[in-house]
């Protein structure tokens, strides 16, 4: 029999992003028994493309399509969608989250204490991002340096591995807290694909899941969903909560590129460098992809004259706070289409980033399709989850983006540590 198998823990953790990663770390280490199950695999990060091809891009799964065939990209794999990102550690939306009864500002301080949180030394900033920064800083844009989560001994100059994870352990990924609690006597199982929670009387008692297309069942006294903002609403809906996965929020965006003469060279840490237009819902940072996703974009747009000069680009990634719309089905499916405010807001931020990189000296500027990140409000605070983030399953509790329940358009990852850390200690407190 598996360890796993029909065995008792005190929590059973569903994905280890960093909102599960975070409550399995805290609670292992006082002492609970933790059982955390990861669909994905547990692979060493290689930075190579064939494995994040394998963890974010197959479709269907890891790459979802909406009717305007706006893609979506989640990570698959232990760690969730952090291997993926870049670090950027923005402060949490506090009197959204306060209005709903959600206080995190002390754990959000525990968090900068705990992490490597900083701007970029400059020697780690590319020469594409301080170009743009410059040209936006010499149109009176208040563009500066964002705060990220690495450790930045570890970081390389020109290196363009970030999109693909990080093999040098310079980006902190939730693993970092995966390993803590297992090495705390959690219990982390792979390719587990969790089908429902186990309810008797309205309780939670445990979930199904199968490996390999054999199932199993594991009990516990408390669950936690953190399966990201399209697995989780699956899960719920499929354990009897019927109304998860409806009026979402995705972070829309595109990315608008142009070159210059003078070689920035197509190789540095994306994000490094941006700006946050909160009245108008937009954020705006640099963004070089490598050259392999850059291709993939282009051809998407058919500009296959701008293939080749790749190392001459400058590129700006315009982010957009949308409206909550659409729906995840029950088989996971993304069904949501851009308003007309979304679209606005996206030429809105178009027009900007084509006045920034013309003042840089960048010619031939064309924009992306559109593509997303971040899909949250499927498990709202105040619909789906109370304040203490348990769902009406008594002892259910979802942590992870599905639970900010108005669009926020920045982020999400200091959010969800944060949310992880007080739902550990309210899980604490009580069992």
């Amino acid at each position: 029999m598996q360890i796993y198998e029909n065995k008792k823990f005190d929590v059973i953790v569903v994905g280890s992003g960093p909102g599960g990663a975070t409550v399995a770390k805290e609670l292992s280490k006082i002492g609970k028994r933790v059982l955390i199950l990861e669909k994905g695999t547990n692979q060493p990060i290689t930075g190579t493309v064939s494995q994040t091809i394998g963890m974010a891009m197959v479709p269907g799964k890891s790459l979802l399509f909406t009717e305007q065939l706006l893609a979506l990209v989640r990570g698959i794999t232990a760690g969730g969608s952090s291997i993926f990102y870049y670090a950027t550690a923005i402060d949490p939306p506090f009197e959204m989250l306060e209005s709903y009864g959600v206080n995190i500002r002390n754990e959000v301080a525990e968090v900068k204490m705990e992490l490597p949180i900083a701007v970029l030394k400059d020697s780690l900033i590319g020469p594409a991002a301080m170009k743009i920064m410059e040209s936006a800083k010499d149109l009176g844009y208040k563009w500066e340096k964002l705060p990220k989560i690495v450790y930045q001994g570890n970081c390389r100059k020109a290196c363009d591995k970030c999109t693909m994870g990080c093999p040098y352990h310079a980006k902190w990924t939730a693993r970092e807290f995966i390993d803590l609690a297992c090495s705390a006597n959690a219990t982390l199982v792979l390719k587990a694909d969790v089908k429902k929670v186990l309810v008797e009387k309205n309780n939670a008692v445990g979930v199904l899941f199968s490996i390999n297309g054999k199932e199993y069942h594991s009990f516990s006294d408390v669950t936690v969903l953190s399966a990201g903002g399209i697995g989780t609403p699956v899960i719920l809906r499929s354990s009897g909560i019927k109304d998860a996965g409806q009026g979402f929020f995705f972070d829309p965006l595109i990315i608008v590129n142009g070159f210059i003469e003078d070689a920035a060279g197509g190789r540095e840490f994306p994000m490094a460098t941006g700006i946050n237009f909160q009245e108008d819902g937009i954020m705006m940072t640099d963004l070089m992809w490598p050259s392999w996703v850059y291709w993939l974009f282009t051809m998407e747009v058919f500009r296959f004259d701008c293939l080749f000069p790749y190392k001459r680009r400058l590129s700006i990634m315009i982010k957009i706070r949308d409206q909550l719309g659409g729906r995840i089905t029950g088989k996971g499916c993304v069904r949501k289409q851009l308003s007309a405010i979304d679209k606005n807001k996206l030429l809105n931020g178009y027009e900007r980033a084509r006045k920034i990189l013309g003042n840089a000296g960048a010619k031939n500027i064309f924009k992306t399709w559109y593509t997303a990140t971040h899909p949250g409000g499927t498990a709202k605070l105040g619909d789906i989850v109370d304040s203490n983030l348990q769902t009406k399953i008594n002892h259910l509790y979802v942590c992870d983006c599905s639970v900010i329940p108005e669009p926020w358009g920045l982020p999400p990852t200091l959010t969800l540590l944060s949310l992880g850390k007080r739902l550990a200690t309210h899980i604490a407190e009580r069992w």
